[in-house]
């Protein structure tokens, strides 16, 4: 007998429905899977066997060949498990349900019969068919679908626990979400903070600039001075997550398997920190079965890269590409995928190899030649993409001792989201609906939309002039002063650029300047 019933896989970021057939007809016993099945469902038949056994069914002795369609995209995982159990149930007569193929089934099946949590559930769920009575689904993965709102989610711990659903459907409710409250509920504490800093109030006014700008930036300074604790301290003040981009950043964890809260969703701005040993496949994704990398895994938040020479050469110039498109293609033989990647970078390193170059208490003993070719390791293009280059100075014994209490991550922050808001409103103000502008904060404005919002006035363009002809500034470079000082400009609460707000962009750019010369 032929039965069928319906799942869901994974190609990248993006989900397709997968039909499972099921022939249980007479033959030699053997049991076949085809519809280019990678490891993981080609070994399915044992917990299969052992699920049915141990959920009080039989195993026939029969010819059983499972089909998953459409046989020329590749499957993989285990969360075909439930639906082909269900099919070959149906298929050796041992149950009969006529709205067998009115459902989605995901999930895992464990030896004993349990139905196992499984990865990429949520984006399964916002791409089915709405033509579905609902989606059934391990219990650990109902709160993550729910929040497509699409189908009913319907919980289920074990396989004897779906059959009786599909005998009776009142016997489990349909699980409940609701994504506003969820997202207002969120636990907004880092566990750090921007108080426990002492001094560098230079290095704070310039991470607050790139906070309320999208700015990616770059730390210089000796060990200890603090960097990798100004760092960490970012996402404390960045703006919070839309739920667009909650969604999207669920979407991605998802896929990976990295979804740690009860409600299923993600609602801090990711962090990642990867060693300086990563390789560029791990920053980047790929793989022969292309999984998303760093870049994409710091889509909506930060992307921290400490000891920044220390990183390969490759690694470091495959990040040009997702810094300027704000996405990574992984192109294939097969066709190509593309990950998002809208994050902000910030990276710090020493400013030469012993480390004590601008340490006023600590002699450097390198050479002017060394910290040249120190510096050199991160290539111009790379830097012409970091918007904002900051010096962070050893600290005095003075600013270590002192009582005073710095400001906190909040007061930072509302400065922040306030830009944030200015930028949003002119945005918006300056779209149509025919082509809206795609700005989500100044540091990704398109050079159109620069020309278009940020004009200086006549002494901001004087200075400009003069900071392009003594610095050598790319073209690339001189986008960015502009797009950090509207970000300046926002933080004045002025329309217009003035001198002061270009002035204060080109101290940002140190390494322009020359470095151990």
């Amino acid at each position: 007998m032929l039965a069928k019933t319906y799942s869901y896989g994974l190609q990248g970021l993006d989900a397709f429905g997968v039909t499972i057939e099921v022939d249980v007809s007479r033959g030699l016993p053997a049991t076949n899977i085809v519809g280019l099945p990678d490891n993981a469902v080609k070994e399915s038949k044992e917990r299969i066997r052992s699920a049915i056994k141990n959920t009080g069914y039989k195993v026939v002795s029969s010819r059983t060949t499972f089909n998953l369609s459409p046989a020329d995209t590749r499957k993989e995982g285990p969360a075909f498990d439930l639906a082909m159990a269900l099919a070959y149930l149906q298929a050796s007569r041992q149950i009969q349900f006529a709205d067998l193929s009115r459902y989605i089934f995901l999930g895992e099946l464990a030896l004993d019969g349990r139905v196992k949590p499984v990865k990429g559930v949520l984006p399964i769920a916002l791409a089915s068919s709405e033509e579905f009575l609902g989606m059934i689904v391990p219990r650990e993965n109902a709160a993550e679908a729910a929040l497509a709102h699409r189908l009913p989610i319907y919980p289920a711990e074990t396989l004897q626990e779906v059959l009786d659903f599909l005998d009776n459907p009142s016997s489990i409710p349909v699980f409940q979400s609701d994504l506003t409250s969820l997202l207002e509920q969120h636990d907004q504490h880092h566990g750090v903070d921007f108080n426990d800093v002492k001094g560098q109030a230079h290095v704070k006014r310039g991470l607050e600039i790139a906070a309320a700008g999208g700015h990616n930036v770059l730390m210089i300074g000796p060990p200890g001075s603090g960097k990798s604790m100004l760092a960490k301290r970012m996402p404390s003040i960045l703006p919070d997550m839309t739920l667009e981009e909650a969604l999207e950043v669920t979407k991605i964890y998802s896929i990976m398997g990295l979804i740690r809260s009860p409600n299923g969703i993600v609602t801090q701005r990711p962090f990642r920190s990867p060693h300086h040993t990563t390789s560029n496949v791990a920053i980047t994704g790929g793989g022969s079965s292309p999984r998303p990398g760093e870049v994409t895994l710091s889509h909506h938040g930060i992307l921290f890269l400490d000891e920044l020479p220390e990183f390969n050469r490759n690694v470091l110039e495959v990040l040009r590409q997702p810094l300027e498109d704000h996405a990574v293609t992984i192109a294939r033989a097969s066709g190509s995928l593309r990950f998002p990647a809208r994050f902000m970078l910030i990276a710090a390193m020493n400013p030469c190899p012993c480390g004590f170059y601008t340490d006023p208490k600590r002699a450097c003993t390198c050479t002017p030649h060394q910290i040249q070719r120190y510096v050199a390791r991160i290539s111009g293009p790379l830097l012409d993409r970091i918007d904002i280059h900051l010096e962070v100075p050893a600290l005095d014994s003075t600013a270590m001792m002192s009582l005073q209490q710095p400001e906190s991550s909040q007061q930072i922050k509302r400065r922040a989201v306030q830009a944030r808001q200015r930028q949003h409103d002119r945005f918006a103000a300056g779209s149509n609906k025919k082509r809206p502008l795609a700005c989500l904060a100044n540091a990704h404005m398109s050079h159109k939309e620069i020309k278009r919002f940020c004009v200086p006035t006549k002494d901001g363009q004087r200075l400009l002039k003069e900071a392009i002809e003594h610095l050598n500034l790319s073209a690339r470079a001189y986008d960015k002063i502009l797009r950090v000082a509207r970000t300046i400009a926002d933080m004045d609460n002025q329309d217009t650029i003035q001198s002061t707000h270009i002035s204060e962009a080109i101290q940002y750019r140190a390494l322009d300047r020359g470095w151990g010369q």
